[in-house]
Formats: structure tokens, sequence, C-alpha cells
């Protein structure tokens, strides 16, 4: 409590009527309601005449101790629906009783830089700005339906209960102030949840360095600030949750370095900053990221080096450019088809990156999908061979076509039994000649033929018979096959093998 001699002198005959009622009913902890009708506006608060009308002197006397005491009763500032005139000036005080001043119109801005106060609740007041960097809550604060005009300046504000903004609308800053971030809550330390249900900003919501012991609720918020950052919270760390289901973002929503346990939970968010990054969110820590159900997000989605266990990403919400180069992530929902999956990897902008296949395919498998994760695999060696030199590519090219870089083994089957038929039909048609007549096995056309394509087996057919002419030019081809499919085949192996 400040000294008593700092506290101005005021008497009860100095007060009005509206301030008496304050004065009388504060000792025990009574409410003082000015309003008209519960449905009152405090937008409206400009002109309300002095029977509404508080000055913030009388009301910092009262909180400092001038006023009465009433023995076995708790002191208590309640009021509603009144106007209040001049500075709210408690810079630096401890006051150990609840301040609720609900559906007030402040003339100045309140000044509680430093204070150390046991709740403060401004719920669907009017304020010009609030200046409370600092401030110690025991309890509880409250800006709930408040529509504040200047910045709220919240920076290091310790609050051992929950921090309440929902329906809020603050900003958009003007004059001198235009360049401040409307909601300061950068260093913030809340103990239980930060509830801004339905916030409206226009400007920056600064979230950076914040400690939130329980989650921080974001759903149907407005965040305007076009060509900025709407929410800046670098650093954030909080227990369990942040929820911002259909929350509109205009500018980046910037989660850098974040660490949330529980789900980040986009989903149904409206993310617009085009030109510029929509989302950022690398190394960060997140047990679930959900963009679920969103639509195509307007500007690039950074998710560098961070770690999810669950990313829950519907394809089409991802935009024209992302950056996801150290993404991990354990599960991928929903479950969809490797086709649907891949072309989110073609766009990213540092280009062709082994890693991002390796992380899909690692996601498939986890799932228990292995031939999503074989299609994968498959699409990230073709894509791989577009960087390589003329010739690899050549050798990319034909191993694609002949057994799909060993991912597609009954390709190489096909080819074969195609040839197979081939030549059988040709050598049983027009058999070749004998090399030595009288000397020469009966011949026979598919043996033949697997003779010249299979190197490694001999069946005594190749070297007893010489095929002319055009059957010449067949054994040349079937040969050359044989051997580029053996080749092929082996190499496709030989990688399969190193995968596992």
């Amino acid at each position: 409590m400040e000294p008593r001699d700092t506290i101005p002198a005021m008497e009860i005959n100095d007060l009005t009527p509206a301030e008496r009622r304050v004065w009388e009913a504060f000792p025990r902890g009574d409410g003082v309601d000015f309003r008209a009708t519960p449905e009152d506006s405090s937008a409206d608060g400009a002109d309300w005449g002095p029977e509404r009308t508080l000055r913030a002197e009388v009301l910092r006397a009262i909180l400092l101790g001038s006023g009465p005491v009433v023995q076995g009763r708790i002191p208590g500032l309640k009021i509603k629906g009144a106007r209040i005139v001049g500075k709210l000036d408690l810079r630096y005080a401890v006051i150990d009783h609840p301040i609720r001043l609900r559906d007030c119109w402040f003339e100045r801005k309140p000044l509680v830089y430093g204070a150390q106060l046991r709740a403060l609740v401004l719920g669907y007041s009017t304020l010009p700005g609030l200046t409370a960097s600092t401030l110690r809550v025991e309890v509880v604060l409250r800006l709930s339906h408040c529509r504040i005009a200047g910045p709220v300046r919240l920076q290091g504000a310790k609050i051992a209960g929950g921090l309440f903004l929902q329906g809020a609308v603050i900003g958009p800053t003007v004059g001198e102030e235009a360049d401040e971030p409307p909601l300061q809550l950068n260093h913030v330390e809340v103990h239980t949840d930060i509830i801004a249900n339905d916030l409206t900003v226009h400007g920056q919501l600064r979230l950076n360095g914040a400690n939130v012991g329980g989650q921080v609720q974001l759903d149907r918020a407005q965040l305007l600030a076009p060509g900025g950052i709407a929410l800046h919270a670098e650093t954030l760390t909080v227990g369990t949750d942040l929820r911002a289901h259909r929350m509109k973002a205009r500018g980046m929503v910037n989660l850098t370095g974040s660490r949330i346990p529980g789900q980040a939970n986009l989903t149904r968010a409206d993310l617009a900053n085009p030109g510029g990054t929509a989302l950022r969110a690398s190394s960060c820590a997140i047990g679930e990221l959900w963009l679920r159900r969103c639509e195509q997000i307007r500007g690039d989605v950074n998710l560098r080096r961070s770690t999810v266990d669950l990313l829950h990403v519907d394809p089409q919400a991802w935009p024209e450019r992302i950056a996801i180069d150290g993404l991990t992530y354990r599960t991928l929902a929903p479950h969809l088809p490797a086709e649907q999956r891949l072309p989110a990897l073609e766009r990213e902008e540092s280009g062709y990156l082994t890693y991002a296949y390796e992380q899909l395919a690692a996601a498939y498998r986890t799932a228990g999908d292995e031939a999503a994760a074989r299609t994968v695999q498959l699409a990230k060696l073709r894509r791989h061979r577009h960087t390589l030199p003329r010739a690899a590519r050549a050798w990319g090219l034909l191993q694609d076509v002949t057994v799909g870089y060993g991912f597609r083994p009954l390709r190489a089957a096909g080819w074969l039994t195609a040839l197979l038929l081939t030549g059988s039909l040709a050598y049983g048609i027009d058999p070749p000649r004998a090399l030595k007549a009288g000397e020469a096995p009966d011949f026979n056309a598919v043996f033949y033929t697997i003779d010249l394509m299979v190197p490694i087996v001999g069946f005594g057919q190749e070297g007893a018979f010489a095929p002319g002419g055009w059957h010449q030019w067949l054994s040349y081809l079937l040969i050359v096959t044989g051997w580029i499919l053996a080749t092929t085949t082996a190499a496709g192996v030989s990688r399969s093998l190193q995968r596992q």
C-alpha cells in the first residue's frame, strides 16, 4: 500500500452524488450500477451526464485507502455503466481489493504500469488504451468485449489466473501510436489460459516470448495486418494447445521457435499474406499441427526444421510455394494415396529435396502402407533424374521404363514375357539353320529365345543354331535387351537391399 501522505485528501463533501454512491459502496464490497438498462453500451459513454460521471482521482483515492472501513466486510470496487474522466493512475500501486469497472467509458487510458492487483475486470468497457506493462495480477485480468482504440501494453505482465479477451475489438492505433502493435502480450506469463475467442485486432497481436501454463484460444479471431505480421508469436510456450479454429489472419502468422506440446489447431483457418509468408512455423516443437479443412493458403508456408508428431493437412491447403527442409513428422493425416501427397513436394522453394521424399515415405511406412511408400521412393528417383547429367538421365530413364527403378519388378517380367513370345513366334515359324548338321539338338523356339535373352542361363540352343536375315537382327535385339533387363533388375534389387 502506498504511504498515506501520498494519497490526496478526499472528504465526502467534495464528492458528487455519483461518486458518493461509490464511496459508500466500496467498503462493503457492494456494486454500483449506473446503467439505465442492461443493454446500455459503453460506446455511448461520452454523452453520459454528471449522474453517471466519476472522476478518476476519486477512484484512485478510494483504492489507495482514503475511503471508510466497514468491519467484517471485504472491500471491492464494483461499478457498471460509469463515465470515468481524468487519468486513473495506479502505477506501482499495491491494491488488495478487486477492481471491476464493467460497461464503463474512459476518457483517458488507465495507467497500471508495475502495479500489483488482486483482480482487474474491465469487460464491455470502452477505452482509448491501456498501459499495464509488468503488471502483476493475482486472480484474473478481463478485457472481454472491450473496445480499445489505442495500444494495450501488457508486456512482461504476470497473471496468476487467466487473461480473457474474448470478443474484444482493439485498434487500429493512430497518431503517434500508429506504429505500435495494438495488442502487446510479449513476454507475458499467464499461469492458466489466454481466452481470446472472437477477438478482433486491427494490427499486430504480439505474443513472442509469452509463457502460458494452459492454452491459448483464438477461435474465430480476426487478426488484420495486411502486408505485415498479424500474429507475432516467436518462441511462444504453452502448456497444452494453441486453438485457432476459423481464425482469419491477414498478414503473417509467425510461430517460429514455439513449443506447443498439444495441438496447434488451425482447422478451417483463413490465412492470407499474398506475396509474402502466410504461415511461418519453423524450428517449432508441436505435438499436432492441424490445417484441416482449410482453403488454399494465400502466401508461402515455412515449416523448416520443425518437429511434429502428427501433421494433419489436406492437400488443397498447401500454397504454391512451401519450405519444408528439415520438417520431421511421424504421422500424416488424413491417410490419402501417395499420388495426392506428392504434388506438394514439387512446390518446395529449394527445388528437389531428398529429405522431403524420405520423410513422406517414412510416414507411409509408419501407417503400414508399403505400396504408397514405394510410390514415393519412385517419385523421388524420377525427380532426382532431372538434376543429373544427360548420360545419367538416359540410364535413369532406362531403369525407370524397364523396372521402375526396382520398385516395379513385375514390369521386367512383362518385358521378358513380351520378348519371349515375339522370339518364340518368329523362330518357330522360320527356325534358324543348324551350325553343324547332325550334331545340333532338336530346335526349340522357346528355349532358343531364352538362351538369347538370359545371359546366365544356357540350354545349348544359342550355340547350335545361326539365324540369318532379319532373324539375326532380332537375335541381337534379344541379347541386348536381355543384358539391359538383367542390369537394371540387379540395380533395382541392390537399391531395395540398401533401403532395408
